[in-house]
């Protein structure tokens, strides 16, 4: 989500309405203002390039700083097309993804390896979370998301045994489900695994300074001027103008996770996290900000620790080195972990 100049949140939610998509969390500060297409020239002789595509349900701004406008220019638009390649293997939205046929047919032949490795490090931190991040709650969220409630009892009998990241099988070539009715949804590693992929694009183009801001989801590279390092807000959930911290990055990546604009219901009971083990939408937390060192794991992170809570999700991130979190609870208490900066 780019932003102009100046901190403003009624412009950015104005700007991603009119576009018809809302991302959650995070805002570019001090970057060139959002538009489809902008190059400035910087004192340094720099040159700073920006593009912005409706991308992923989101607005997805790549920033490239290169003495070359040219050179920038191709890298930003080779970073859009793997972007544009990998939504074609992780929409489940869409029935033509390698994501959706799994979801459909139990079973996916031919699987590509960026599935295959997508899906192999949502394993990884299932088991590391102890179950909290599990990508097979898509039943959950997906009846959430179709009756705009938080499900019932009875409900909730029908669907729980058909999340079970364990019944997940990743082969040489193929990916399955191990029980009938079982789907999966991505949403909280994939869209960081594109942002990596995208930063990675850049680099390999020789633009060493760039940010990729996919909805909220940042990995920054190098710095947007010399000596200046990119600023990331952390959006303040109950938008009242106040941000809970400003970020200073020249490398890594940062995800926030929140309840606040994803939900599906006035009352707020259901939206897009599911606790694994309740089915039910968590509440304690309203917003979970993770520093990592790629934006796969920042994210996945977030949606785990807000599945948590406040007081284990802490822990969990206290117990990884060189990870860091700011929990904004529902009372508005602002919770860091240990190595927060």
């Amino acid at each position: 989500m780019k932003k102009a100049t100046t901190v403003n949140i009624c412009t950015r939610r104005e700007f991603l309405r009119s576009c018809g998509v809302l991302g959650l969390g995070l805002v570019a500060v001090g970057s060139v203002p959002a538009a489809a297409r902008a190059a400035v020239r910087l004192g340094s002789g720099d040159h700073v390039v920006t593009r912005t595509l409706p991308l992923m349900g989101t607005l997805v701004g790549i920033t490239a700083v290169h003495g070359s406008p040219a050179l920038a220019e191709e890298a930003v638009g080779r970073a859009f097309e793997e972007m544009q390649r990998l939504c074609a293997v992780f929409d489940r939205h869409r029935g033509d993804t390698a994501l959706s046929v799994l979801n459909r047919d139990g079973r996916l032949s031919g699987a590509p390896a960026e599935l295959r490795a997508v899906l192999e490090r949502s394993l990884s931190l299932h088991s590391l979370s102890e179950g909290a991040f599990d990508p097979s709650v898509a039943p959950l969220v997906d009846a959430q998301r179709a009756q705009g409630s938080a499900l019932s009892r009875q409900e909730l009998t029908e669907l729980m045994p058909l999340v079970d990241a364990r019944r997940i099988v990743v082969g040489s070539d193929h990916v399955a489900l191990g029980k009938s009715g079982m789907s999966l949804t991505l949403d909280g590693i994939a869209k960081g695994f594109i942002a990596d992929q995208a930063s990675a694009v850049l680099t390999a183009c020789g633009v060493v300074n760039h940010l990729v801001n996919a909805g909220g989801d940042i990995r920054a590279a190098g710095t947007k001027a010399p000596g200046q390092p990119w600023t990331v807000a952390v959006e303040d959930p109950a938008k009242a103008g106040h941000y809970p911290a400003v970020l200073h990055l020249s490398g890594g990546a940062v995800a926030t996770s929140g309840n606040y604009e994803n939900y599906y219901d006035r009352r707020r009971e259901a939206h897009h996290v599911v606790t694994p083990g309740s089915g039910m939408s968590p509440h304690e937390i309203v917003s979970c900000t993770v520093k990592a060192p790629t934006v796969m794991e920042a994210d996945a992170l977030a949606t785990a620790v807000m599945a948590m809570g406040a007081r284990r999700g802490l822990a969990f991130v206290d117990s990884l080195p060189e990870r860091e979190c700011l929990l904004v609870t529902a009372s508005g208490a602002q919770l860091p972990s240990r190595r927060w900066g």
